[in-house]
């Protein structure tokens, strides 16, 4: 009888036992998933993150360059317009030469 007992309690321990560390390998393995899914968030926040500074850079990129065909279009229109009024001054210029040239006594 006494024995019986006594094997009864070693096998409710040990049942007890098994079932402790079933659930703290359980706990191990939520804790191990959970630390898993926090690094893959936060690799793929740092992707998303490096993917928009490289958008960034390129809009960045394409704006200076829009910028420089602008300034330059705009040098190249002054050129031109440089160009042009030095055309109508020289021929100003020749007009009122000859005009003297007409005034002037032989």
């Amino acid at each position: 009888m006494r024995k019986r007992e006594r094997e009864r309690e070693r096998e409710q321990r040990e049942k007890e036992r098994e079932s402790r560390e079933r659930e703290r390998e359980s706990r191990e393995r939520e804790r191990e998933r959970a630390e898993r899914e926090q690094r893959e968030r936060k690799r793929e926040r740092r992707e998303r993150e490096r993917e928009r500074a490289e958008r960034e850079k390129e809009r960045e990129k394409e704006r200076e360059q829009r910028e420089r065909k602008r300034e330059s279009r705009e040098r190249e229109r002054e050129r031109e317009r440089a160009k042009r009024q030095n055309i109508q001054e020289t021929k100003r210029n020749r007009g009122r030469h000859r005009e003297r040239e007409k005034l002037r006594p032989k």
